[in-house]
């Protein structure tokens, strides 16, 4: 029954991307449990000198990396057994607009599990116009059906640890995104829709290697955040420099704080990036850092 309700759902919203084209590309990479390395033991001393070598060339960047108004993420998926992982102020945590709703998502896919949440089909639209057209009022309702408690607890369960006070806290939902509702910030800076860029990077990272909830609940997620319906900042890039490649993405903008994420995945490009700025000209920045981290990963690959 869950898999004919997949199928339906696969067909009457017209997702991109099938399951059976997942299994074309090769994600998400079957592993145990057991066998998984965590984000944190793929840290790379070479990554990690040319991501700041780049960014510390560009004069504007290097002042918003100082005062801590830019933080980037980069995971290379080139050799999957083999994952290399550098961050420019990755525990710095930021206000994140929209780029949080992937916790949502990742809230409801362990509530669908659990049997906590029914998968109808109005659950299974609303996951998908909360990620691809970034809905705030389905949104607002997967909030309300799940309840902040449900996503603080999935959020720092240990299984997961999306949220750590340890590492700078992380990915948090702490408010509505439309009125009323109350709220509820997060612990460390009051933030009520917050990420930093290496706990986005672990999500797209654990997605990948089908460590979120399960493999069967991975893979219904990188179906969801595949070529997303907003075609701005790093889409705005990737469109123009690897057209071919298959573009898993969730970003957020508001006032002066942007966001984006991406998990890049066609020829020659297997790699996450992840960048928070709080700067004006936000929009334009990660499109250049689009391109700037782009040709780190072409040199090393």
């Amino acid at each position: 029954m869950k898999k004919l309700l997949q199928t339906i759902v696969l067909l009457f919203f017209g997702f991109t991307v099938l399951s059976q084209d997942m299994v074309d590309l090769g994600i998400p990479f079957l592993t145990d449990s057991h066998d998984f390395c965590p984000l944190e033991g793929c840290e790379s001393t070479d990554l990690q000198a040319d991501l700041t070598q780049k960014l510390q060339a560009n004069s504007k960047w290097k002042k918003l990396i100082d005062k801590k108004k830019l933080s980037i993420g980069l995971v290379d998926l080139t050799n999957v057994e083999d994952a290399k992982f550098a961050h420019i102020n990755g525990n710095e945590m930021m206000y994140a607009a929209s780029l949080p709703k992937i916790a949502v998502l990742l809230a409801a896919m362990d509530a669908i599990e659990n049997g906590e949440l029914e998968e109808t089909l109005a659950v299974a639209k609303d996951m998908q116009l909360m990620i691809s057209k970034s809905d705030n009022r389905a949104s607002t309702r997967m909030i309300d059906r799940l309840g902040f408690e449900k996503i603080e607890k999935v959020l720092t369960d240990p299984r997961y640890n999306l949220y750590d006070e340890i590492y700078g806290g992380g990915l948090w939902v702490g408010k509505r995104y439309g009125s009323g509702g109350g709220k509820s910030p997060d612990p460390m800076k009051g933030l009520s829709h917050a990420a930093t860029a290496t706990q986005v990077s672990r999500f797209y990272y654990m997605m990948a290697f089908g460590q979120l909830v399960s493999q069967e609940r991975s893979e219904q997620m990188l179906n969801i955040m595949v070529d997303s319906k907003l075609h701005h900042k790093f889409v705005n890039t990737y469109d123009k420099i690897a057209p071919q490649a298959k573009l898993f993405r969730k970003s957020g903008s508001w006032s002066v704080f942007h966001s984006d994420s991406i998990m890049v995945w066609g020829p020659k490009r297997q790699y996450i990036l992840v960048a928070l700025v709080e700067d004006g000209d936000g929009e334009n920045i990660i499109r250049q850092l689009g391109l700037a981290i782009d040709q780190i990963m072409q040199k090393n690959s």
